[in-house]
């Protein structure tokens, strides 16, 4: 069953009538329409990439898994070697002309022309890695070529957006600023000047060049009048190390929505951005005294790692493993980075357990909660990779790590006392909080998930006081670690629910603040049962924090976190509730795509509720909005939640050796995705027609999947193979389940 297109969008308060069924229409129009947006986001598709990074051996397949009209909606450049789209005016930033290198007709808009003459090139979207500028000088020199990068268009201009930390000293006196880099032209005639690797920039959009004559005190009338050709400008792309086709993702996902659908791909490329070769992280900012940048730091083991942002951090943060992992997985397909960078983190287990809160060369570790994502983050590697020997080797450390955070349990109340209580930008981070304790559940639930996979030795030693993990005894730890998260669950709902606001509080000392953090884990990690009544409340809840561009965290006042954001999406979903979820798409993820100063490609790490992009301004960021992310894979939430939980299809054992589909009818017309694992290829599609919502799927064989398509009954399994399914359904795009009709497969 190959993957096909839709129809023209079609929206869920006008659903056609008619027969269920699937068909193939005139992809011409289709393609017109998305080709048309593509070149309006600097983007041109076509021919394959056809270089890795560097010396970086390639690894990953050459060809996209799901070919289609989708692809028009892929951000990703066809090329290692990027060029500008257009060239914009400094002082307005309006577009002047298309970029033309010296393959094409002379342009008499690339040039410079005195001192202070400017212009900014944009790539169209965000881009990364080793810029090339290649020019002719006209008139006596030398002068100088400034360099300036930024993702967002709001600091085009002589100096860089912040990358560095711009870390202030006392009276706030700035320490360091990431400023410009600087190429001097000794004579006339043509050059070039390449960024060194040290210098690369991960992440921008827009690059700003201009001319900078010699100091009016010794300068002459004929270096003043000194113009530099700027013949060409191409950047070596940094990231995605491993490809040599920047486009063959192993993923896809389509509908009858396009802001859903850019909002997918957004996050994938968002998700290539951040992935790096070893040698190109940031380096600690206390060793950048003089400005400027470097990334030249050891990020981790392997030829990809997966950080924490293009620009910046160009670390590994475990944070972003709840969210960027199944994304890479459902999009790109990239688990290779995700790996090394898991695998670096418990490389640098400490001695007690802990992992360290980031990768090399940061290695602090001062956070129980990023301890636990770490774990959380091995989970999601052996799931959707199904490497049981990664496991296998590791499994010892893994076993360490339990002992260590299991341990800060409190018999007394039952509840975790995170005493390593840095986490992702919260202002109170208690150690006997809500969020450490939901995670702690997770950390169990796929804990046993992992145990159950685990090699010989999967046992605790009983005859132990105090039972941990790492002595090889007889007791199953599936069994053990699923009754310590059904305790925890007890106490959890003992110690930190709200019956009267039907929500968790943030813990003993603040009653009055019920997080989005730990409610949103509350619900997408099973704490509390996705059918019932706090599982509802809690949707509800949530929607009071809600503002017509996101959440405003109350954890964080003021500021929009897309990462605690996309748990919300996921429990939304999960407490039946598609359409909050969808609807937070289009507010929050859906407003920054539509930004005329974003990158119209990424996602962006966080900003503040009144639209300005200044995230943490007041919570370590030294009220600089310019080193805010605009590329940070912790916010591809809807990446993940659009392929798993609206078209429903999600891998339950590893590599997909048994799956489920569930989709969420009811917030569009029709919808489809795929992903590819170590078994092949799986997809799914569903359309509403009528009152009638067809669902198709094709799945490796020897698999087994769980079909349901909600009313009365429950589902149930099929073999793996090519199928269909038919319910009736009620509401606009099937908003809600009607008693299902009949559930035919054909395998």
């Amino acid at each position: 069953m190959p993957p096909v297109p839709f129809h023209k969008q079609r929206s869920c308060d006008a659903v056609d009538q008619g027969t269920p069924r699937f068909s193939s229409p005139d992809t011409t129009s289709n393609m017109v329409s998305c080709k048309s947006l593509l070149v309006s986001f600097g983007l041109v598709a076509g021919t394959r990439a056809q270089s890795c990074w560097r010396n970086a051996t390639c690894t990953h397949p050459t060809e996209a898994s799901f070919p289609g009209p989708w692809d028009e909606n892929n951000f990703a450049p066809d090329s290692r070697t990027a060029r500008p789209k257009s060239v914009l005016s400094l002082s307005t930033g309006e577009p002047l002309a298309a970029f033309t290198s010296s393959s094409s007709s002379f342009s008499t808009i690339q040039v410079l022309k005195g001192n202070g003459s400017a212009l900014v090139f944009d790539f169209g979207v965000l881009v990364g890695g080793v810029t090339t500028v290649n020019y002719t000088l006209t008139g006596a020199g030398p002068v100088t070529l400034g360099l300036a990068w930024t993702e967002a268009k709001n600091w085009i201009g002589e100096y860089s957006d912040s990358s560095n930390g711009n870390y202030r000293g006392p009276g706030q006196a700035l320490i360091s600023d990431d400023g410009a880099l600087f190429h001097d032209v000794a004579a006339p005639g043509q050059g070039s000047y390449t960024v060194p690797l040290a210098r690369l920039r991960g992440g921008f959009r827009y690059l700003t060049l201009y001319l900078v004559t010699a100091s009016s005190s010794n300068s002459t009338t004929a270096a003043e009048d000194a113009t530099l050709s700027l013949d060409d400008v191409s950047l070596e792309i940094v990231f995605q190390p491993t490809w040599s086709n920047l486009r063959a993702y192993q993923g896809y996902f389509h509908s009858s929505d396009d802001m859903l659908n850019k909002i997918w791909y957004s996050g994938a490329y968002t998700l290539q951005t951040n992935a790096a070769p070893p040698e190109t992280g940031r380096v600690l900012t206390e060793d950048i005294w003089d400005g400027g940048w470097s990334n030249d730091a050891w990020l981790g083991v392997g030829s990809s790692l997966l950080l924490d942002g293009a620009k910046r951090d160009r670390w590994i943060w475990p944070g972003d493993m709840g969210v960027a992992v199944p994304s890479a997985f459902v999009s790109t397909g990239d688990l290779e980075s995700a790996r090394n960078a898991i695998q670096t983190m418990f490389d640098f287990q400490r001695p007690s357990g802990i992992f360290p809160r980031a990768g090399p060369p940061y290695l602090d570790a001062t956070s129980d909660t990023y301890h636990m994502w770490t774990m959380i983050g091995a989970y999601n590697y052996v799931l959707f990779s199904g490497d049981l020997g990664w496991l296998a080797s590791n499994w010892a450390t893994y076993l360490r790590a339990m002992d260590y955070i299991y341990a800060k349990v409190l018999p007394a109340t039952g509840i975790l006392n995170a005493t390593a209580t840095g986490d992702w930008a919260r202002y109170i981070n208690s150690m006997n909080g809500s969020a450490p304790n939901m995670l702690l559940y997770r950390t169990l639930t796929t804990g046993a998930f992992l145990a159950d996979l685990a090699p010989v030795g999967n046992g605790s030693n009983s005859s132990t006081t105090t039972t941990t993990t790492t002595t090889l005894g007889t007791a199953n730890l599936t069994e053990t670690w699923l009754s310590r998260a059904k305790t925890l669950k007890q106490a959890i709902m003992t110690h930190l629910w709200d019956p009267a606001k039907g929500a968790f509080i943030d813990g003993y000392k603040n009653r009055t603040l019920y997080p989005q953090d730990s409610n949103s884990y509350a619900v997408a990690f099973g704490v509390v049962d996705p059918s019932g009544a706090e599982a509802a409340s809690i949707s509800r809840v949530l929607t009071e924090n809600w503002t017509p561009i996101g959440p405003s965290s109350p954890e964080l006042p003021g500021n929009v976190s897309p990462f605690i954001s996309s748990i919300e999406l996921e429990a939304h979903f999960v407490a039946g509730r598609p359409d909050r979820a969808v609807q937070l798409m289009r507010d929050s993820w859906g407003w920054y795509l539509r930004h005329p100063n974003g990158t119209g490609s990424t996602v962006i790490e966080g900003y503040l509720a009144d639209g300005t992009f200044g995230y943490r301004s007041t919570r370590g960021y030294t009220n600089d909005p310019s080193y805010v992310s605009h590329a940070h894979g912790w916010s591809s939430g809807p990446t993940s939640t659009l392929t798993e939980y609206l078209v429903g299809l999600r891998v339950t054992r590893p590599a997909g050796a048994a799956w489920s589909l569930k989709p969420a009818f009811g917030e569009v017309p029709e919808a489809q995705a795929g992903f590819t694992t170590a078994l092949g290829r799986f997809s799914a599609r569903w359309r509403v027609e009528g009152a009638v919502a067809t669902v198709e799927w094709d799945v490796p064989e020897g698999t087994r999947g769980w079909v349901e398509l909600g009313g009365e009954e429950k589902g149930r399994w099929v073999d793996g193979g090519t199928g269909t399914a038919s319910v009736r359904v009620r509401g606009a795009c099937g908003s809600r389940s009607k008693r299902r009709e009949r559930l035919d497969s054909s395998e």
